[in-house]
């Protein structure tokens, strides 16, 4: 069968045009086939797939039976080639191919229900017709005949992705006999899937016109080029340029794809620049068209799909995705059709240590997928058991340099392929540590292993993590936040830990990462508040009066809760008292200087306070509070009247609706006041497009879980979000239990301060290593006991949250979490301090300086004992628990991974002995790298580690 070539948007050969191969075609290549088959070239490499949903002529038994044993289940096969791999965030999050070729083949793949599969070119060679596109710098259509010789086989439909879709709508005339909606072209009615000339002219408008115009950035095409496109709007009822009617997905033809896709990419290319696009409106509902359909999220899934598994990069310190690697390509050699299956080829991590380190579990749903397909399997295999094996017997046959990664596989149960990390590649992994200091942070984050004397690493990283920085990938952090003329009590203790927690992970993997205190600073109970002030400190407020001195006679408030209680207190009880706190809010609203002092100096108090918890727990954040966003709202609520998106309500309330949900968001109240969903809609405003970040998170109690999802909505639904470039995050956290399994109070019912629970834990810790030191089984002395227990106690609170998924409830003990045993910081603390113990001893009594050894680049770890490979394979899942912890960013995964190394130190250091044996060098290095890692877990959840206890 000749190729036929479509190049770009010229005219479509007659063989397209009647939507697939002919009969004789058919029956042509049935019998190529069969002497294929006959040759034995057909065992392996027969193109026939049921995952195809469009259905073409078979023959109808014309043929005979070579045809019709060729072509019984099948469709033909299109596929496609030289889809660009897309780009990773700093945060390692892969984003979507945002390449428009590819986006407008797989929407017109799900508009004109023609499925695509990934093009693979058949194991380690090139296939003629993979060279023949290498010319290309974007996707181009594979017809793939059944029977074809390869998967790699058939001819080129069309490249560009008009002359894709182009090709993709003749296609569907024969190949979808239910064609769909009808779309009103001029005068006469047509189908969808029919492509018309309007439409054709439209493609060659987008492709000569548009696309030219927003390229150069002038205006003048820009402006031209967008008046077409309304008027073509406002002729055909706004939601196709050729007309049509239906709603949403419906609306879309050929034309609508390739234009809206066009504008939508471009706006999002220059969102954050001076040139960035802005649409009349008319316009930007037809966009927003594509943007929120269905088809558009479907087609950037499909185009992840259209990607080929990731090759071996040994410089990548990732074993979950070393090991993935292997097994894809030794499936890919064996069973080349696997990737046209909508299999993901992955390993997993084994859940018992006992079977191996990783496992695939592939070789069953293969078997199945490849069976039910029609696809023959090699001679003698006939259960997921040999297909396993198969496997098993091509990875055997690498050399090292294509797998210097797995050892030691075999079959398990119905076909799970279990495996062992090679020890030499473990050892290179350990052995990056002790170079660089560092364990190796994720690839996609800008760490990697570094170069070495071995063969298998090729590229030199860094793992520090200053040298990360991505400018680009701004993330806001909203965590901590309590209220003004409030202390802080135990309730605040979960976001502020967890959000310190998640600041540090974000900006170690290279986020540029904005820490800010949302504190309550604005309300209706500040007229109360400083009333009561003017009150019980009249001094204080003559003196501001008289001589505008703000330190005059200040109000000595040392208990912010007391304070806050009488003056709710005087509310309730006075009526004249709460008329004038009402009187003062809209006196402090309209700027009254005696008021706006007063405020401000209820905000220097309550500062201080919080500070006693932050320089406590090591916390960092900068305020940002209610009051700022309070002079943007009025131009939110503007846009979203401008955007016919306000519903206002009975008494005049302006509010919101989002999908999912059926209370609004209330963004101005009856009384024309702003509240909570007021100020967050103006926050998220203000950050996504004045601080341009990229990614926003949220830390509060779970119960605002719904709040924030409608204000993520709100922010998707006017456009401020686009999914593919920003990333909305809400952790929500259960409650702090007491042992009555309610919210953690006082026994006098009153809320815990949060500054009285952390010097509790302090206490408690320094009563212990005071006993410690009178037993004689402490290394430090008194002097150190306080700085030493402040690290533990601190430490032991913040671990006892962080292990946990933030989301659930937990009881607060201080007995379990001061354990010296089980998982708490105490015992990790205390691993970590035996094992800079023996280093130490080492230097002191054998003489072995590994500091030196280092500094000289004469050190070298062997993983020998069962207990050393084990260490060094708990040492390089750190990689794997950090990308772990980016998809959720919830700190318990660094605390399972920092847990599981501890105990394989204990094991290590019991089952081997390191001071005077003859590997003590290689263990005591051994020992260092174990700490670092310690450490760096240590630094990430905002735990202060100890040398000495």
């Amino acid at each position: 069968m000749a190729d036929i070539d479509i190049n770009n948007d010229n005219t479509i050969d007659e063989v397209v045009k009647k939507g697939g191969p002919s009969k004789k075609e058919l029956k042509k290549l049935a019998k190529k086939a069969e002497k294929d088959a006959a040759k034995g070239k057909g065992a392996e490499t027969t193109t026939t797939t049921t995952t195809t949903k469009a259905t073409a002529n078979t023959g109808d038994g014309d043929g005979g039976t070579a045809a019709a044993a060729a072509f019984a289940v099948v469709a033909p096969i299109y596929q496609l080639a030289n889809v660009p791999l897309p780009t990773t965030t700093a945060t390692g999050a892969t984003t979507v191919i945002s390449d428009p070729c590819t986006l407008k083949a797989c929407m017109a793949s799900i508009l004109y229900d023609i499925p695509l599969l990934p093009h693979y070119g058949g194991g380690s060679t090139t296939t003629t017709e993979d060279s023949s596109l290498s010319f290309l710098h974007g996707p181009a259509l594979l017809y793939s005949s059944p029977g074809g010789s390869g998967s790699g086989s058939g001819s080129t439909l069309a490249f560009g992705g008009n002359g894709i879709i182009k090709a993709m709508a003749l296609l569907s005339v024969n190949t979808n006999t239910n064609a769909g909606s009808e779309v009103v072209e001029g005068e006469g009615t047509i189908v969808r899937h029919t492509l018309t000339p309007m439409m054709d002219d439209w493609l060659e408008y987008e492709r000569c016109e548009l696309r030219p115009a927003l390229v150069t950035n002038d205006v003048k095409l820009i402006e031209k080029a967008l008046k077409k496109i309304e008027a073509a709007l406002l002729e055909h009822g706004g939601r196709s340029v050729v007309g049509g009617g239906g709603s949403g997905d419906s609306s879309l033809t050929a034309a609508d794809v390739a234009i809206t896709l066009t504008l939508l990419l471009h706006q999002e290319k220059t969102t954050t620049t001076s040139s960035s696009l802005v649409l009349p409106s008319t316009i930007q509902a037809y966009v927003d068209i594509t943007k929120h359909s269905s088809i558009f999220a479907s087609a950037k899934t499909l185009a992840k799909s259209l990607l080929p598994p990731p090759k071996l990069d040994v410089s990548d310190p990732s074993l979950l995705k070393a090991s993935s690697a292997i097994f894809a390509s030794a499936i890919l050699s064996v069973f080349p059709m696997a990737i046209t299956l909508g299999l993901e080829i992955k390993a997993f991590k084994c859940k018992d240590i006992k079977h191996g380190d990783y496992q695939c579990n592939l070789a069953m749903p293969l078997y199945q997928k490849l069976k039910a397909a029609g696809i023959p399997l090699p001679h003698g295999v006939d259960s997921p058991q040999k297909v396993a094996q198969l496997i098993i017997d091509e990875i055997l046959d690498q050399d090292e340099e294509s797998n210097p990664v797995l050892c030691d596989l075999s079959v398990n149960g119905p076909g799970f392929i279990m495996s062992r990390i090679k020890a030499s590649y473990l050892s290179n992994g350990v052995n990056c540590i002790i170079r660089e200091g560092a364990p190796s942070m994720p690839k996609t984050c800008g760490g990697g292993r570094s170069s070495s004397s071995s063969s298998n690493t090729t590229t030199t990283t860094t793992t520090d993590a200053t040298n990360n920085s991505n400018s680009d990938n701004t993330v806001v952090v909203d965590f901590s936040s309590p209220n003004i003329a409030k202390e802080m009590h135990v309730g605040h203790l979960r976001s502020t830990i967890i959000g310190e927690a998640v600041c540090r992970i974000l900006e170690y993997t290279g986020s540029n990462v904005l820490r800010v205190n949302h504190v309550g600073d604005w309300g209706t109970q500040f007229g109360m508040l400083i009333q009561y002030l003017k009150e019980e400190y009249p001094d204080f407020a003559a003196a501001g009066q008289s001589d505008g001195n703000n330190d005059a006679n200040m109000p000595n408030i040392t208990d912010l809760t007391l304070f806050y209680k009488n003056a709710k207190s005087r509310f309730d009880e006075s009526p004249e008292f709460k008329k004038i706190s009402q009187l003062n809010v809209v006196k402090l609203q309209a700027g009254d200087p005696e008021c706006q002092r007063i405020w401000q100096v209820l905000c220097d108090i309550s500062r201080r306070e919080f500070e006693k918890v932050y320089n406590r727990l090591d916390i960092t954040v900068e305020e940002c509070g209610e009051s700022f966003y309070n002079d943007k709202i009025p131009a939110v609520i503007d846009e979203f009247v401008d955007r016919g998106m306000i519903s206002v309500e009975e008494g005049g309330a302006k509010c919101v609706f989002v999908p999912k949900f059926k209370v609004p968001l209330m963004l101005q109240k009856s009384d024309g006041g702003y509240g909570y969903d007021s100020t967050d809609m103006a926050a998220i405003k203000y950050r996504l497009h004045t601080v341009k970040a990229s990614h926003l998170v949220y830390i509060t109690d779970f119960t605002q879980g719904d709040h924030f999802q409608m204000v993520f909505a709100a922010a998707k639904k006017i456009g401020w979000v686009n999914d593919d470039s920003h990333r909305l995050d809400h952790i929500g956290f259960g409650t702090v239990q007491g042992e009555d399994g309610k919210r953690f109070k006082t026994r006098s019912g009153d809320t815990v301060r949060l500054v009285d629970l952390l010097d509790e834990a302090v206490s408690r810790m320094e009563s212990s290593l005071k006993e410690r030191i009178a037993e004689g089984r402490a290394n430090i002395s008194e002097e150190e006991v306080h700085e030493t227990a402040s690290a533990m106690g601190y430490g032991a609170v913040k671990y006892f949250d962080l292990r946990r998924n933030p989301t659930s409830n937990y009881i607060f003990s201080y007995d379990r979490m001061l354990d010296t045993k089980g998982n708490t910081a105490i015992y990790l603390l205390y691993a970590h301090a035996r094992l800079e113990s023996i280093i130490t001893k080492g230097k002191a009594d054998h003489g072995i300086d590994i500091d030196a050894l280092i500094r000289e680049g004469k050190a070298q770890i062997v993983l020998a004992h069962k207990s050393e490979r084990n260490l060094g394979l708990h040492l390089q899942c750190f990689a794997d628990s950090i990308e772990e912890t980016l998809k959720d960013l919830y700190p318990y995964h660094i605390c399972d991974f920092l847990y599981e190394l501890s105990i394989a130190a204990s094991e290590f250091v019991t089952q081997c002995k390191v001071l005077g044996s003859p590997e003590m060098e290689s263990r005591l290095l051994l020992c260092r790298a174990t700490a670092i890692t310690m450490r760096q877990c240590f630094d990430l959840l905002g735990i202060r580690h100890v040398m000495r206890i």
